[in-house]
């Protein structure tokens, strides 16, 4: 992992080489981040780069990139561990055909019990362990960049099963006992605002909000993530997808949205946004029917505005 960062302008020249064109509030998040060893919680709206932040950090870092998918019902034994039974069950069988041998010549139980020592503690050892994303973040022979990606989709009871990692960056195994991290990793949690996280989670973490990009930044975005697309529809597209958000939709367009519609106009070879390609192209942009709707419906009077007819 890079060591040492020199400024917030070195995230965001590096963050920018890779394609990922972020704010100074973005990049100052990763370098106190990184510079605390803390974790941080990044919330926005969907679509507007939060999982990408994780992997341009990672880059920018020289780090793996260890995710985690969070979803409703996630538990420990999917986040954190799990044990492999039917390995256990292998052991199982082949212990028990030595048994008779090991045991021939004990006359007691205490005296059987000495004979087999440890073999039982054995079924708890890492050689039946299988680490999941959490635990490979602990154990990573190099620090890492640990994605806990929509946090606000995981139950409650798992949100508090993180709180020791998150400030402790460490974790208790019943059969194991404390697994402390060889080297603290970088930790983003990000969430789509579904439910309301606990205090005790934000107190641990630094916090990021990503709003929609304004229209300067969102025209950067697709000049850098799209470079064939003509100068003057990047405009145009940019005003237009500016202009949808400001309506009462049911879901409203992010950037990541922004750049399919993007790449479908040079692959139309579109040169400007003319009614019947931006009305056939709106299912690209709006996810809901009745925001495509609407859209139709407001096409006619932004165009005209464009000087269009």
């Amino acid at each position: 992992m890079k060591t040492r960062i020199d400024s917030v302008e070195e995230i965001t020249r590096s963050f920018a080489g890779q394609g990922y064109i972020c704010s100074e509030q973005i990049a100052l998040a990763i370098y106190l981040a990184a510079q605390l060893h803390k974790p941080v919680l990044v919330e926005g709206p969907p679509g507007v780069g939060k999982t990408e932040l994780a992997k341009a950090a990672a880059a920018f870092l020289e780090a793996p990139l260890i995710r985690l998918q969070c979803y409703e019902g996630l538990d420990e034994s999917r986040a954190l561990y799990e044990w492999k039974y039917g390995k256990q069950l292998l052991y199982t069988q082949l212990l028990r055909d030595k048994l008779g041998g090991m045991l021939a010549d004990t006359d007691s139980l205490e005296a059987s019990m000495e004979r087999l020592g440890d073999l039982g503690e054995a079924f708890y050892s890492d050689t039946f362990l299988e680490p999941r994303p959490l635990l490979h973040a602990l154990r990573s022979d190099e620090p890492a960049v640990l994605l806990i990606d929509e946090i606000d989709k995981a139950d409650q009871e798992f949100e508090a099963f993180l709180l020791e990692l998150l400030s402790d960056f460490q974790i208790s195994i019943p059969e194991l006992g404390t697994v402390k991290a060889k080297h603290q990793p970088l930790v983003l949690l990000t969430s789509n605002d579904q439910r309301e996280l606990s205090d005790a989670l934000k107190r641990r973490c630094l916090h990021l909000y990503i709003p929609y990009p304004a229209a300067e930044l969102e025209a950067q975005i697709v000049a850098t993530r799209v470079p064939d697309l003509d100068a003057r529809l990047r405009e145009q597209l940019v005003a237009f997808i500016q202009h949808l958000r400001e309506q009462d939709m049911k879901k409203l367009p992010a950037i990541s949205e922004t750049l399919d519609w993007a790449r479908a106009l040079v692959l139309l070879h579109a040169d400007s946004l003319e009614h019947a390609q931006v009305a056939d192209t709106l299912n690209l942009v709006l996810k809901t029917e009745q925001d495509v709707t609407l859209a139709r419906e407001l096409l006619p009077a932004w165009l005209r505005k464009l000087g269009k007819r």
